[in-house]
């Protein structure tokens, strides 16, 4: 049986960034990449010193899933990683954010998760590692990213029951719950062309810490993982104030 790492959203950001991590602490055999974007995929193949699988899915798409079962079936891999980091945000109001937008976020965030997770957890094992990535934004409500805050509140909450329900079989699974990100393709992609929503984004987080940061929590079991000092004070911060006034706090930090 081969020994593989599957990994969504492989093709830049967090999620490629974790395909080098991995590569560097000792690849399985394979690493299976996927995304949409086909030619960033292939790029991969030659960029690692291991066995890189591109495998081009758009996960919005209930095919997707059917071809992915279909080939985990085939093979029947050991899984020894799995990283759900296919994602998408749009910055702004609610009501400026397309239904389009809103569609693609609840699809990515959530559904593409819960059924990348389902399909792959019959081959994981004892030893087997989750990282599902979330977002400081899960644990309260965001007034200009409502949506979003509000997918990857289901991430965590997701993960988290998934963390209980997997323990007594010995697979560690971990929210990954970094704060902004800024080398990335994410806030050029997730901010509207009139800048309504976050002005500045101070303090944003290096995809190299976080993914570090995430493997260790993962080795270790964390059930959420805030890779750095922002985002656990992110999360005292929401445990402890009211997030009504947390919102109003919030609101003023993203017009400065």
């Amino acid at each position: 049986m081969k020994n593989i790492a599957l990994i969504t959203g492989a093709s830049s950001g967090l999620g490629k960034e974790f395909v080098r991590q991995i590569v560097q602490r000792g690849a399985p055999n394979e690493i299976w990449v996927i995304a949409r974007r086909r030619e960033r995929l292939e790029e991969l193949v030659h960029a690692f010193p291991c066995t890189i699988v591109p495998i081009p899915l758009d996960l919005t798409e209930a095919a997707s899933y059917t071809l992915l079962e279909e080939r985990l079936q085939k093979e029947q891999p050991h899984i020894e990683y799995l990283v759900c980091a296919a994602g998408m945000g749009r910055i702004g109001l609610t009501e400026q954010t397309s239904a389009q937008d809103t569609d693609r976020m609840i699809e990515l965030n959530c559904r593409a998760l819960a059924r990348v997770t389902q399909a792959c957890l019959p081959y994981m094992h004892a030893g087997s590692k989750i990282l599902e990535i979330a977002s400081v934004a899960g644990f309260h409500p965001l007034p200009a990213f409502n949506l979003y805050a509000a997918t990857k509140a289901f991430v965590l909450s997701y993960t988290k029951t998934l963390h209980f329900e997997c323990r007594k079989k010995g697979i560690h699974v971990t929210a990954v719950c970094p704060y902004w990100v800024k080398d990335t393709e994410f806030i050029p992609t997730a901010s509207t062309a009139d800048n309504a929503g976050f002005r500045h984004f101070p303090f944003a987080q290096k995809t190299e810490d976080v993914v570090r940061r995430a493997l260790d929590a993962s080795e270790n079991n964390v059930c959420v993982c805030t890779p750095g000092i922002v985002p656990t004070v992110d999360r005292v911060l929401a445990k402890t104030l009211p997030h009504g006034l947390m919102m109003r706090g919030l609101d003023i930090f993203r017009r400065l």
